[in-house]
């Protein structure tokens, strides 16, 4: 590891509101949730779009050799250009949807750092059919969802779970949100068998870099307390045999 250089600041701004939500606990559905993720895989078609860059990123994967870092929802792809600065010896894609979002100019995108289209839902599942081990797999914060009613929305309330615990590696998630937190952890400990403590955020961590994210730096700055839930999970090569 190596502490990133070059790359344009996180400017902070103590205007971000915090989560709300009529929410008191974990949502009383989870565990029904992860239970029909597990029992019933999801069976909604790749779209061609993703089909289409999920192939690019493959052959781009393999020409660099190295181990993987997947930055799933990499937003403007800041936090995958110091990912990259931060483990040079390792391999980083970042995935967002959005291409506004990822055509933002926030400096060039390191030699070992490609950033991608595609939906999500269908990149995971893609990643776990073509075998993929990352060794690190960030969740930097997900959009929280935070209506009862949005917990099939939460990537831990979708049916998509299975497929990124599947994919093994060192998992972070990190959020705002300390509801969202624990109810991830509820669900890594039903769906594989971990247990996972939700921890306050310690800025630096072992990437050796503050904060990742914008809004990761405009919480802190705005007084809001980070969460961070970190777990070493197995490759699930069988996962629904």
């Amino acid at each position: 590891m190596q502490p990133p250089s070059s790359l344009p600041p996180l400017t902070p701004h103590s205007s971000r509101r915090m989560v709300v939500s009529g929410q008191p606990g974990p949502h009383p559905d989870l565990a029904r949730r992860v239970a029909r993720a597990l029992a019933s895989p999801l069976q909604k078609p790749v779209a061609e779009h993703t089909r289409a860059a999920f192939a690019r990123a493959e052959a781009w994967r393999e020409a660099q050799g190295r181990s993987l870092i997947l930055d799933a929802g990499c937003g403007v792809g800041l936090s995958t250009r110091r990912l990259a600065a931060a483990f040079p010896d390792h391999a980083v894609i970042g995935v967002d949807r959005s291409a506004d979002r990822l055509s933002r100019d926030h400096g060039p995108v390191p030699a070992n750092a490609l950033l991608v289209r595609a939906d999500l839902v269908d990149f995971w599942r893609l990643a776990w059919q073509a075998g993929w081990a990352p060794a690190r797999h960030y969740l930097l914060y997900p959009n929280p969802y935070p209506k009862a009613s949005q917990l099939k929305m939460r990537w831990h309330g979708h049916p998509v779970l299975p497929w990124i615990l599947g994919l093994g590696g060192r998992l972070e998630l990190r959020t705002n949100w300390r509801l969202y937190a624990e109810e991830f952890a509820l669900a890594v400990a039903q769906a594989a068998g971990c247990e996972a403590a939700v921890a306050r955020y310690a800025p630096g961590g072992d990437s050796g870099v503050a904060y990742l994210t914008p809004f990761e730096a405009k919480y802190a700055e705005g007084g809001q307390p980070l969460w961070q839930l970190t777990i070493d999970l197995e490759r699930q090569w069988h996962l629904f045999t």
